[in-house]
């Protein structure tokens, strides 16, 4: 009998990175690990055979610390996963939204819900997961203490839902990337693709400006961009990018052959393009 293959995600079971397993690879075993370090640890020992990671929320932004650990050699990009994440407020049973003084949940979460916190006049309290801070409230039994996590949580914990749907915005989405130890590059042809890589320019005037030109002259649409410091230097920043096509796009590997002439970079993983972006391209477009 073949043994069950397994997907590694960031949390306790119930959290949002759980339920993005579920969807997509349901026959998977989705094993939790306590940090983000760990799951990518496990994917490079072959503990598990992927992993599903957050890297941005629409609300809230980048998820911290992701962008350090994705050039990782031995870890690659093969797709990715667009997450609808509706939040509830659950509290334990028998206790009222009254009786509610602070909030605990994944920063991420406690972010995406910030307005709907304040106006409700309760205390944000950061934990290390959405699911396994409703597991320590339901652990508590304290009717002051709630948690911000997903239904899943409530039923696996036995918590009442005190609010539903407690996100500050309607298009609330969380994008995970879904990585493995092997580098599966997707083919043309297959649809459309998204390249993603790091580079780093090198230290010369304009060279960030002459590094990106290949793109806008080659037409390629860069989707994202994001630079942030390595090994605390001040002057070599490194990037992360994504770019629609493939390398192996005549326009592409244009593009590609001259940011080499201004910088050093890696590509991380080439995949098929969700069919989220093509179903919200409007709300993409304008930073949604």
């Amino acid at each position: 009998m073949t043994a069950r293959q397994r997907i590694a995600f960031q949390g306790e079971r119930g959290a949002n990175s759980h339920i993005a397993c579920r969807d997509v690879y349901p026959d998977y075993e989705a094993v939790p690990y306590q940090t983000f370090d760990e799951c990518f640890s496990a994917l490079e020992d072959g503990a598990v055979d992927l992993a599903m990671i957050p890297v941005e929320n629409s609300t809230a932004g980048r998820v911290a610390d992701i962008h350090l650990l994705l050039p990782r050699p031995a870890v690659h990009i093969i797709g990715e996963y667009f997450l609808p994440v509706r939040h509830q407020l659950l509290g334990v049973p028998g206790g009222t939204l009254d009786d509610v003084k602070t909030v605990h949940s994944h920063p991420q979460a406690l972010a995406q819900c910030r307005e709907a916190l304040r106006g409700l006049g309760l205390v944000p309290v950061a934990a290390a997961d959405t699911a396994g801070a409703a597991r320590e409230i339901a652990e508590a039994g304290d009717p002051a203490r709630a948690a911000i996590a997903s239904r899943l949580a409530a039923d696996a914990y036995g918590l009442q839902v005190l609010r539903a749907d407690l996100e500050d915005e309607e298009h609330n989405t969380t994008r995970f990337l879904i990585l493995s130890s092997e580098s599966l590059r997707a083919a043309v042809g297959v649809g459309p693709l998204v390249t993603t890589f790091v580079f780093n320019v090198h230290n010369r005037p304009a060279a960030l400006y002459k590094a990106l030109g290949g793109f806008a002259t080659n037409g390629v649409n860069m989707t994202k961009l994001e630079s942030y410091m390595v090994n605390g230097n001040f002057v070599a920043t490194q990037f992360l990018s994504d770019v629609e096509g493939s390398p192996e796009d005549p326009a592409v590997a244009r593009a590609f052959e001259e940011l080499s002439f201004y910088a050093d970079y890696r590509v991380l993983g080439v995949y098929r393009a969700s069919r989220f972006r093509e179903l919200h391209q409007p709300d993409l477009a304008a930073g949604i």
